[in-house]
């Protein structure tokens, strides 16, 4: 196996030790469906997981969205795609969840994915987050908390569990 893979897979268990959290997000401000809307510059899913991964431990705070002021759970999705795959997406989780890109079943979920859940209670999108292998997600917790990684095989996320949808497809090039 590569030195390259070993590593990766050490990170990711690695982070898997660490540490579920529910935040509210803004009211949608627009009736339209938003879009994804990528720069010249697309990354990868591995870009998006590698990024989000990076940032676990960072601070929760409501409406933040900047590693050094920390993040809301929209708040840090919007940053990893801007940063890590030159992608601006909607910055309310209701705004995410209701994006013109493929919806994912959860048996197909990879790498990239952002995965949507009702947190309080009843069928609305209160919070989200980036799949990133292994039935894990990285998400930004509720106020006192941080950037984390959970599973989705916990019982709270099954029950919370709403669906997921694809930002980053194969077709979609790294560099122009």
């Amino acid at each position: 196996m590569p030195m390259a893979v070993i590593s990766r897979l050490a990170l990711v268990f690695l982070l898997v030790l660490l540490g579920a959290c529910s935040s509210r997000s803004p009211a949608p401000q627009s009736p339209q469906l938003p879009v994804a809307t990528p720069s010249a510059y697309v990354g990868t899913a591995e870009d998006v997981l590698f990024r989000a991964l990076g940032l676990v431990g960072t601070p929760y705070r409501y409406g933040g969205n900047t590693p050094e002021g920390g993040f809301d759970c929209s708040g840090l999705i919007g940053y990893v795609y801007r940063d890590a795959a030159g992608i601006s997406l909607p910055r309310s989780t209701r705004e995410l969840s209701s994006m013109r890109v493929p919806s994912v079943r959860r048996d197909s979920l990879q790498s990239g994915d952002l995965v949507f859940f009702a947190t309080s209670g009843g069928r609305s999108v209160s919070h989200a987050g980036i799949y990133v292998g292994e039935g894990r997600f990285v998400h930004a917790p509720s106020s006192g908390g941080t950037v984390r990684l959970d599973s989705l095989d916990n019982s709270y996320w099954q029950r919370a569990y709403l669906d997921a949808r694809r930002i980053i497809t194969p077709g979609l090039a790294r560099h122009p």
